[in-house]
């Protein structure tokens, strides 16, 4: 009843935590959560690779059409996401992934963002580093490896950081291709909780969703700097 107060009061007047338990005894606000962190966590993971592995040849290599692939590859950050959200759709459901955590994962497993970000990183190192590994007998995997990933920390740090806080924050593409509780994130789970006009509401329960929801973010965005 604090939330309904006129003048609005900026403590509430019983605190309480009942309403986390609740959440946790009552609904199923663990899946959620593990959902999103699954999501995240292995889109992340995906996008650190596959753009790794796409930014060295475009910062390293010479091949005909280098410039061309990239300027391709950066000119699709322009798309939005909706010119593009109806052909995933039918692309996910007739390789029988929706309904899935792997319909949420595959469209973020890479990004032109990360490509271009990590490309620019990677062109960045000295040409002295890779003569030099080259000498050493080092192949250019090696090199990829144990010389421009470790210089790259930082790019890739950030490139984390940005990935992990936008697919926990992804709204409409999940709403899209899940139809299933079970897989719902935090996200949907919020917006699944409001159900009516404000009376038929449990905005106790819907605010402290929203602030187990932003906990991860919060911590990564931390300890990150």
């Amino acid at each position: 009843e604090d939330i309904f107060t006129t003048p609005p009061a900026l403590l509430p007047s019983q605190p309480s935590l009942e309403a986390y338990r609740r959440l946790f005894a009552d609904s199923p606000m663990l899946t959620y959560i593990r959902n999103s962190a699954m999501v995240s966590g292995l889109a992340v993971l995906a996008n650190l690779l596959f753009c790794s592995l796409a930014a060295y040849p475009l910062a390293r290599m010479r091949f005909a059409g280098r410039g061309l692939v990239l300027a391709l590859v950066v000119s699709t950050i322009l798309i939005p996401f909706q010119v593009v959200m109806i052909p995933l759709y039918l692309l996910m459901v007739q390789l029988g992934l929706r309904n899935t955590l792997w319909a949420l994962i595959i469209p973020q497993a890479a990004t032109a963002f990360g490509i271009f970000l990590l490309r620019q990183s990677f062109a960045g190192v000295p040409v002295e580093l890779e003569e030099a590994a080259r000498i050493d007998g080092a192949s250019p995997m090696r090199f990829f490896r144990d010389v421009l990933l470790p210089l790259s920390a930082t790019p890739m740090a950030a490139l984390f950081v940005i990935q992990f806080i936008y697919g926990w924050n992804q709204y409409l593409w999940p709403l899209l291709v899940t139809g299933k509780e079970e897989m719902y994130t935090t996200v949907i789970g919020i917006r699944r909780m409001i159900v009516g006009g404000d009376a038929a509401n449990e905005w106790n329960l819907i605010m402290a969703t929203a602030m187990l929801a932003m906990l991860p973010r919060l911590a990564l965005v931390v300890v990150s700097t």
